[in-house]
């Protein structure tokens, strides 16, 4: 039996629970080749051996000091390419700084073996705006997270605007893509995670009292929180402390500082 911290909700800490089970994509890919773009997203592609490249673009203003920063060698399809056609192939919008690779999606990855590496659990209840889906990714990557989970569903799919505001994160952390996030969160409490919903109506996050603790932090979107269902999967439901006078955050400002508050102890 597992000991809730003072603030956990008893009902959920004493619940019933069941078998494991795999919920995760194991195989298969998410969404055609796309765009990524900018010097750091770009390098972690590159960098990153499970990642398919296409094509490679580069300027030649860019060029010397992107190969320097390289830790591995270029791939040898390049393309020196001018201002004019990187705007015919990303778009005018596209902030690329020179350097762009055109990718195959990452493979899927199932639950069970993201959280075989270190460190807490994101689990996003549809949240749908892929640049926030990127920032958290790369809070997720900045504080060592074990991975971020999605609902397939209702989560965006890997492209240029994720990764780009992943700003490489998405190299380094596994986005897990599950069918049922109730499930998911049982999964996880089966193998000893203490899930805390980032919520109003619950205590104040606090890391210090999660010592010891494999943690999942789950977050819901901006408009409408987290489900009921999702609440009621959680085993306690705590907020962040802010003494100003607003009374919400964007869902990625949010993860970071949870994550934060997260390891800071540790």
């Amino acid at each position: 039996m597992r000991t809730p911290p003072p603030h956990a909700r008893p009902d959920a800490a004493s619940s019933s629970r069941k078998p494991a089970r795999r919920h995760g994509r194991g195989h298969g890919k998410s969404g055609g080749p796309y765009w990524i773009s900018g010097v750091h997203a770009t390098q972690a592609a590159l960098e990153n051996p499970h990642r398919t490249i296409q094509r490679v673009l580069l300027s030649p203003e860019a060029e010397a000091d992107f190969v320097a920063r390289l830790s591995v060698p270029l791939p040898p399809h390049v393309e020196r390419a001018d201002k004019s056609r990187f705007t015919a192939l990303l778009g005018a919008e596209a902030v690329h700084q020179g350097v762009a690779a055109l990718v195959e999606p990452l493979e899927g990855i199932a639950l069970e073996d993201a959280i075989e590496r270190p460190g807490p659990v994101l689990v996003l209840d549809q949240v749908t705006d892929p640049r926030n889906v990127g920032a958290i990714l790369r809070s997720a990557a900045a504080f060592g997270a074990a991975c971020v989970v999605v609902q397939d569903r209702h989560a965006p799919e890997e492209g240029s605007a994720l990764a780009k505001a992943a700003s490489g994160g998405l190299e380094i952390v596994p986005l897990v893509r599950v069918v049922n996030l109730s499930r998911c969160l049982e999964t996880l409490r089966q193998r000893d995670f203490w899930t805390i919903g980032l919520d109003a109506g619950g205590g104040r996050l606090d890391g210090a009292s999660l010592q010891g603790r494999r943690t999942v932090l789950v977050l819901g979107s901006e408009g409408d929180g987290l489900r009921r269902l999702t609440r009621e999967n959680c085993d306690e439901i705590a907020g962040l402390y802010m003494p100003g006078t607003m009374e919400s955050l964007n869902v990625s400002v949010a993860a970071a500082i949870g994550l934060y508050e997260l390891v800071r102890t540790r």
